[in-house]
């Protein structure tokens, strides 16, 4: 008869083929957890926790906390294969979520007094514009008034985008006090994982959204942003670009 290390380890095997992306440490305990329910938890987790070593012609780790099947990965790289990868609908355009995330930016963050949609090339020079920008001031009725602060946000649709959206996120920072990066929340694990560690080392607020719905995109925080002093020479530069519609 098999042994419960060798009904777990199958068990997992079978669940990450039903999850080509792949599936946090936490999300293939529980999946084995639910399934069995008579195999106490530590069990699972002493079972688990090792599987990429146990078993490195099946299952390995893209990323710190994913497993995945070495079956899904790509014969170039570590990631998943391009094929697996999931399809943006065609219709829906990048634009659609600018106003949207300007307004949850404002009303439901509360990180802006005002935010814009902007994109294209308003700022008028290769390291790129913002697709939403904002402020945030202090009311005339606080007691305490503080300087503005600038916040600006990239956001992409495309998964296969990414790594450059990163690049204009971190740009940004040269005239925001806070600056965002927004994806899709289909995006690979693998992909949120580098995006996770990457915006805390940079201090980088890190969105993930509802890319096919632009009614509804669901805008969820995953990093805060850490507030920092920008240049600014830069910042004076940037806002006369926008300063009849950000500051009037």
């Amino acid at each position: 008869m098999a042994t419960k290390w060798e009904k777990i380890s199958d068990q997992a095997i079978k669940i990450l083929k039903d999850n080509p992306d792949g599936l946090r440490y936490s999300e293939l305990v529980k999946a084995l957890f639910e399934h069995f329910g008579n195999i106490p938890v530590n069990t699972i987790h002493g079972t688990v926790w090792n599987l990429h070593s146990r078993c490195p012609k099946r299952v390995y780790k893209p990323s710190r906390g994913l497993f995945r099947l070495v079956k899904f990965r790509s014969p170039q790289t570590d990631q998943l294969e391009e094929k697996l990868i999931p399809k943006q609908p065609r219709q829906i355009k990048e634009e659609d979520f600018y106003g949207p995330f300007a307004d949850w930016l404002v009303n439901e963050l509360e990180e802006c007094t005002k935010a814009i949609r902007l994109g294209g090339n308003r700022f008028k020079d290769k390291w790129g514009t913002p697709d939403v920008i904002g402020k945030k001031e202090s009311m005339r009725s606080d007691i305490i008034q503080s300087s503005i602060e600038i916040i600006s946000a990239e956001i992409k649709t495309e998964v296969n985008q990414l790594v450059t959206a990163f690049g204009q996120a971190c740009s940004y920072r040269l005239f925001s006090h806070k600056s965002y990066l927004v994806v899709p929340k289909h995006s690979s694990q693998e992909e949120i994982a580098r995006l996770d560690s990457l915006c805390i080392v940079f201090g980088i607020g890190l969105i993930l959204f509802n890319s096919s719905s632009p009614d509804n995109p669901q805008f969820n925080i995953r990093v805060r942003p850490t507030k920092q002093e920008p240049d600014m020479f830069y910042v004076n530069k940037y806002m006369k670009y926008v300063e009849k519609e950000l500051f009037t």
